[in-house]
C-alpha cells in the first residue's frame, strides 16, 4: 500500500511553528508527554482486559521500552496499550480533537513563556516531539485490530504527514523521534535516566530503558580485557501510584510533577490536598488547582471532572460526577473500591456512592480553598484566575451556599483600587455602629461603580459599599439575600433601609424636600410624561444631579439585558423613576427656565444623564447630543 499524504489541521500547523520556540527552554518535557500518552494507552487497556484476558493473552505484561540509537541518532519510545488504527492514528496525530480550538488559538499571545503555558493547558503533548526531532516516526496497532495489520504514521511537522497500513508484530504504539543535529544528548542513557527519574518516577506502569549491563569480573578473568558490550531493558522508574502512597512520604516536587503527568500542564500547581478515607466510604482523593486558568473555563458545556480509579484500576478520563460545575477548574483524581470496575458515566450519575463522594470533594476542595485564603498573595492569584468560576457557587450548591460566600472576594470604596480583596467578612468588621445592611454597588466596569451617583450619600457618610462590576455579579447578588444574617442592599434601591444611619436632620431635611419642590417636580413629570415611572427629590444624590431608580432591586440591570437581547430574547422596556437633585446648579438652571419647551429640552437632558451613568449608553445618542449643543449654545 502507498502511503497516502494528508495536511496538518490549521490549528496543529500553528501549534508546531511555537512549539520550538515556546517550549525550548524546558525542552525535556516532550519525554515526560510521550511517557504520559503510553501510560495512558496501558491504562485504557488495562480496564478493558478485566473482562476481556483475551486482548493481553499475547503480552500480558504492561510496560513502557525508552531505547537510544547514537548511530542513527533514534530515540524509541514504546508502550504495549490499546494501539491505533489507521483512522485512529490520523485523526489523533493529526487534528487537534479538543472542542474550544478556535478560542485557544485566538489567546496565543507571541510571547513565548505565555504560550508554552497555554500550550500545556491544551495537552497537546505528542506535538512536543518536534522540539528535538525532525522527522517523528509512529508504528503502531490497535488491539481490535485483525492480525498484524498495523499503521505507519511519518512526518517532519511542515505542514504534512503520511499514514499507511503496514504489518506490524506487536500490540501497542511505537514513536521513533528522528533527533535534530544538536540534540543528541537524548540518545545519552545517563540523560534519558535523569529524565525518567525525574518526570516518570510516579507512574504505575514500568518504565524500563535499554542500556549497557555492567557486569563485574568473574574470578580468574582479566579485568583489563575488553568484552563486547551487554544491552538490556532496565526498569527505572518507582512504579507505584503516587496517590498509594502515604503523604508523609511524597515530597513536594513529587506532587508537582504528578500534576504536569495528569494535567498536561507546564506549571506547578497552586495548591493541592491528598487525603485518604477510611470507614463506611473508602475512597483517596488527590486534588489540585491550576496557576492558571484554561482559555475555554467558561465553556460550561466541555468536559471536565476528575480522574477516576477503582481499586487503583484506571476507569474513565473527566469524571464530572465528582465536583459541582462552579469547580471545574480542579484537577486531580479520585480511587475507591466502593464502585464496581464496570461502572459507566450513566450509572455514575445514579448511585449513592457517587452522590456522597461528591459531597466530601466538595467540601475538601472549599477547605482546601479556605485555608488557601489565609495566604494574601497565593489567594489573590487564584482569584485572579478562578473567582467569577466560583460565584456561580453559592446559587448552585445551596448546602455549601455559606462557605463559598466566605471565599469571595470584591473592591470596595474602601480601598481606592479595583484590585478585589474584600471578602464579606472584611465589610461586616468594619461596619458603622447601628448598620446592619451590606451595602453594593453593579456597574459595567471598576469606574462606573466607583463613581457611581448611587453611592454619594453612602460615601457622604463614611458607609462601605462593595463594587461589582463582573457580569456574574448581577447574576450572583440577585440569587442571594444575605450573609452571616446581614441582608445585602443594592446602592441604587429604591429603598437603601439606611435605618439607625439616617440622622434626625436629614429624616427632616428628606420630608420637607418634597413639598418645598413640589413644584419643580410637577415641572419635570410633565415635560417628561410617559417616559418616566415617577419624578421625585433624591435623598441619595449631593454632587450629581439626577439618577434613575427601579422599583425592583434592579434585577433586569442593562448589562443583563444585553446578554438577554443578545441571546434573540424579547426584553420589555422599563420605565424608571426619575431622583433629581434640587440643589444642584444645572437643575436649578432648569427650573429658572420660563419657556416651557426649553425647559422640557433641559428635563429630557437631566433624564438621558442619568439614563447614561446608570447604563453606559442610550438607544438614541445622535438626538441627546444635538439636545445638550443646543443648549450649550444658549
Amino acid at each position: 500500500m502507498t502511503a497516502t499524504v494528508h495536511g496538518f489541521q490549521t490549528q496543529v500547523t500553528k501549534l508546531l511553528d511555537l512549539l520550538a520556540n515556546s517550549l525550548y527552554s524546558n525542552k525535556e518535557v516532550f519525554l515526560r508527554e510521550l511517557i504520559s500518552n503510553a501510560s495512558d494507552a496501558i491504562d485504557k487497556l488495562h480496564f478493558l482486559s478485566l473482562t476481556n484476558q483475551d486482548l493481553i493473552k499475547d503480552d500480558p505484561n504492561f510496560k513502557i521500552q525508552i531505547r537510544a540509537d547514537k548511530d542513527a541518532k533514534t530515540l524509541t519510545i514504546t508502550d504495549n496499550g490499546i494501539g491505533m488504527t489507521l483512522d485512529e492514528a490520523n485523526s489523533h496525530l493529526g487534528t487537534i480533537a479538543e472542542s474550544g480550538t478556535e478560542a485557544f488559538m485566538k489567546n496565543l499571545t507571541g510571547d513565548a513563556k505565555k504560550d508554552s503555558q497555554l500550550i500545556g493547558q491544551f495537552g497537546v503533548g505528542f506535538y512536543s516531539s518536534f522540539i528535538v526531532a525532525d522527522k517523528v516516526t509512529v508504528i503502531s496497532r490497535s488491539v481490535n485490530a485483525a492480525q498484524n495489520e498495523g499503521v505507519r504514521w511519518e512526518s517532519d511537522g511542515n505542514g504534512t504527514f503520511t499514514s499507511e497500513n503496514v504489518d506490524v508484530p506487536f500490540r501497542g504504539t511505537q514513536i521513533i523521534l528522528h533527533l535534530k543535529d544538536d540534540e543528541t544528548e537524548f540518545t545519552d542513557t545517563w540523560k534519558l535516566r535523569d529524565c525518567i527519574t525525574k518526570y516518570s518516577d510516579h507512574i504505575s506502569t514500568p518504565v524500563e530503558l535499554y542500556e549497557e549491563k555492567y557486569e563485574a569480573p568473574k574470578e580468574g578473568e582479566d579485568k583489563d580485557e575488553k568484552k563486547e558490550p551487554k544491552f538490556e531493558y532496565t526498569q527505572i522508574n518507582n512504579a507505584q501510584a503516587l496517590w498509594t502512597r502515604s503523604s508523609k512520604d511524597v515530597k513536594e516536587a513529587e506532587y508537582n510533577e504528578f500534576y504536569k503527568h495528569l494535567s498536561h500542564d507546564y506549571q506547578d500547581p497552586l495548591t493541592y490536598a491528598h487525603n485518604k478515607v477510611e470507614g463506611d466510604l473508602e475512597y483517596t482523593s488527590l486534588l489540585y488547582v491550576p496557576k492558571v486558568a484554561p482559555w475555554d473555563l467558561y465553556n460550561r458545556t466541555n468536559e471536565h471532572g476528575l480522574k477516576l480509579y477503582v481499586q487503583r484500576v484506571f476507569i474513565m478520563d473527566k469524571a464530572e460526577a465528582f465536583l459541582p460545575n462552579y469547580l471545574r477548574f480542579v484537577k486531580g483524581l479520585v480511587d475507591t473500591n466502593a464502585l464496581p470496575l464496570n461502572v459507566s458515566r450513566e450509572l455514575l450519575q445514579e448511585t449513592t456512592v457517587t452522590r456522597k463522594l461528591k459531597k466530601a470533594l466538595t467540601k475538601r476542595v472549599l477547605s482546601m480553598l479556605d485555608k488557601l485564603s489565609k495566604d494574601a498573595d497565593k489567594y489573590a492569584e487564584f482569584y485572579k484566575q478562578f473567582g467569577n468560576v466560583l460565584k456561580e457557587g453559592p446559587v448552585e450548591d445551596y448546602d455549601n451556599k455559606d462557605a463559598i460566600l466566605k471565599l469571595l472576594r470584591f473592591a470596595s470604596t474602601n480601598n481606592d483600587s479595583s484590585v478585589q480583596n474584600v471578602s464579606f467578612d472584611d465589610y461586616i468588621s468594619r461596619m458603622k455602629e447601628g448598620q446592619d445592611k451590606i451595602y453594593y454597588i453593579t456597574a459595567e466596569s471598576y469606574e462606573a461603580a466607583k463613581n457611581s451617583p448611587y453611592l454619594e450619600n453612602l460615601k457622604n457618610k463614611g458607609i462601605e459599599v462593595l463594587l461589582m462590576w463582573d457580569r456574574v455579579d448581577e447574576w450572583l447578588m440577585g440569587n442571594i439575600n444575605e450573609f452571616s444574617g446581614k441582608e445585602f442592599v443594592s446602592a441604587n434601591s429604591q429603598d437603601l433601609k439606611l435605618g439607625k444611619l439616617a440622622d434626625e436632620d436629614e429624616k427632616k431635611k428628606q420630608e420637607s424636600a418634597a413639598t418645598e419642590n413640589k413644584d419643580l417636580i410637577e415641572r419635570f413629570k410633565k415635560a417628561l410624561g410617559d417616559k418616566v415611572k415617577d419624578v421625585v427629590c433624591s435623598t441619595r444624590l449631593i454632587d450629581s444631579p439626577s439618577c434613575v431608580i427601579s422599583e425592583t432591586n434592579r434585577m433586569m440591570t442593562m448589562q443583563m439585558r444585553r446578554l438577554l437581547e443578545a441571546s434573540g430574547q424579547t426584553i420589555p422596556d422599563e420605565k424608571y423613576t426619575l431622583e433629581i437633585n434640587p440643589e444642584h446648579k444645572l437643575v436649578q438652571k432648569a427650573y429658572a427656565e420660563m419657556d416651557e419647551s426649553r425647559f422640557a429640552q433641559w428635563a429630557d437632558l437631566i433624564y438621558e444623564q442619568a439614563l447614561l451613568a446608570d447604563q453606559g449608553a442610550l438607544k438614541d445618542p445622535s438626538t441627546f447630543v444635538k439636545a445638550m449643543n443646543s443648549l450649550l449654545l444658549g
